[in-house]
């Protein structure tokens, strides 16, 4: 049985089988054509962050099964409970232990690219560790209106860019900017 045939068994005729192939496909040229092509905006500035979080071993009150208390932490509590895995009853602990936890962070900010995006110095107690590094890279753009938006890019990406430089940003109706779409214009 050919779809013609399958076609005229439901009622329809062939050029309404047709239509409903077709009516997809047109829609989406239609929306290709004419969708928007986004608004013309300006980098008005370039910034960036990178930030050095710093570790201290300090004491946490946990608690978990006895069985796997870290070696050197204190038990200051013991019950019974049974197992959620098990059913069966096991020995539960609160214990206090010393753990390598985030106290403050070392930053270094910039605007554009002089200077060059740098990490900020180490300089921490003996008795600490750095630990997380963060960076972030950030576009600033605003059209003839004055509407402002800050993009958050890669580090590649905010490099290629040049203060002053015209570029295209998808805005959907709510005024939220799309910055994946952000492009350069002719």
């Amino acid at each position: 049985m050919t779809v013609h045939d399958e076609a005229l068994q439901l009622g329809l005729r062939p050029w309404r089988w047709a239509w409903l192939w077709l009516a997809p496909v047109l829609l989406g040229l239609l929306f290709w054509v004419l969708a928007p092509e986004g608004t013309e905006v300006q980098l008005t500035a370039k910034t960036w962050s990178r930030d050095i979080e710093v570790e201290r071993q300090i004491s946490v009150t946990e608690s978990g099964w006895c069985a796997q208390v870290p070696e050197g932490a204190q038990v200051l509590a013991r019950r019974q409970m049974p197992d959620p895995a098990s059913g069966k009853p096991g020995e539960h602990c609160r214990y206090a232990a010393r753990s390598w936890r985030a106290v403050y962070s070392l930053n270094a900010r910039g605007e554009g690219a002089s200077p060059a995006p740098h990490w900020p110095t180490i300089a921490h107690a003996s008795d600490e560790r750095t630990g997380k590094r963060h960076e972030r890279y950030e576009a600033h753009v605003a059209n003839e209106q004055g509407q402002r938006w800050t993009c958050r890019l890669s580090a590649p990406d905010w490099a290629g860019l040049q203060t002053g430089q015209r570029l295209r940003l998808q805005i959907d109706r709510f005024g939220v900017a799309d910055c994946a779409s952000m492009r350069g214009t002719r």
